[in-house]
């Protein structure tokens, strides 16, 4: 669902506690019950219905009677605190346009103090078990909302961009509330969309970026054509929230599978020949 910026514009300040009551108490129940959405609030009994019954109307809580009757933050709503608490410290000032959507996130333009992205975390939203199999660092029992996971991921992702903007072609990270990371607007197109003059000089240019960030001690664990925008002629690398470090036991083998990834595309669009073992050498050599 489009993040409703009118309708968060026009929230009441009864509306936002409801929601932070919410995204705090989800952290016990999958579906918060009415009376205590109502006494955390503290609002009365009529106020709560007709608050909630709003936020529904927005479609950034839904409601459930099994087993009883309860109500949930949605990813509308999450995005909604994270857009209030940004625009409040001063990261953002407006949201624009849907820019991307993957699996697991969408990205919209902003405004900050120059034109950003602002990317938020949807871990989950097609197959909550499928993205805990897949996510070491979720844990592999209990309840663990989609909202603190998305979080997880954003946090992790704003910790690489951290990390690597120094020596690494990311994004340069500004700003991370929940599970929304506001970074630097990347113009351009993907390498899967780009035509490459020097195709040759493109591959060296990302196996270098990926040197860089192994020298750095990480690596990108989801690395492909999908997720390198190139802009002005140079990639920048992308979605950041599976790294691992480069002492996680697996490591060689899931650089060498990001290596594979890059190299097959290229010699399947440009023919050029490389072996994953050679690029593997250059990356930790």
């Amino acid at each position: 669902m489009p993040i409703p910026a009118e309708k968060i514009r026009t929230l009441h300040k009864y509306e936002l506690r409801i929601l932070t009551v919410l995204e705090r108490l989800m952290k016990r129940y999958a579906w918060v019950p009415e009376e205590q959405v109502r006494h955390a609030a503290e609002l009365s009994e009529s106020e709560t219905a007709y608050r909630i019954s709003r936020l529904m109307e927005f479609g950034m809580v839904r409601y459930n009677t099994v087993p009883y009757d309860g109500y949930s933050l949605v990813f509308t709503g999450y995005d909604t605190l994270a857009l209030h608490a940004l625009v409040k410290k001063g990261t953002i000032s407006a949201i624009g346009s849907l820019i991307g959507e993957g699996k697991e996130s969408v990205v919209y333009e902003a405004l900050g103090l120059c034109p950003v992205a602002i990317k938020f975390h949807r871990v989950g939203q097609r197959s909550f078990s499928a993205a805990r199999s897949k996510r070491e660092y979720m844990p592999g029992e209990g309840h663990v909302p989609w909202i603190f996971a998305s979080r997880l991921s954003a946090e992790r992702e704003f910790a690489a961009l951290t990390a690597l903007q120094e020596t690494v072609s990311v994004p340069l990270p500004i700003g991370c509330n929940r599970h929304a990371v506001v970074m630097s607007l990347i113009t351009g197109l993907n390498l899967n969309r780009c035509p490459l003059e020097d195709p040759e000089a493109m591959l060296d240019a990302i196996l270098a970026n990926v040197r860089s960030a192994y020298k750095a001690g990480v690596i990108h664990a989801d690395l492909s054509e999908f997720n390198i925008m190139i802009q002005d002629g140079k990639p920048v690398i992308i979605d950041w929230p599976q790294w691992i470090e480069t002492g996680h036991p697996n490591a060689e083998g899931i650089l060498q599978k990001d290596l594979t990834t890059i190299l097959t595309f290229f010699k399947r669009k440009y023919h050029i020949s490389s072996t994953p073992e050679d690029a593997l050498r250059c990356v930790t050599g």
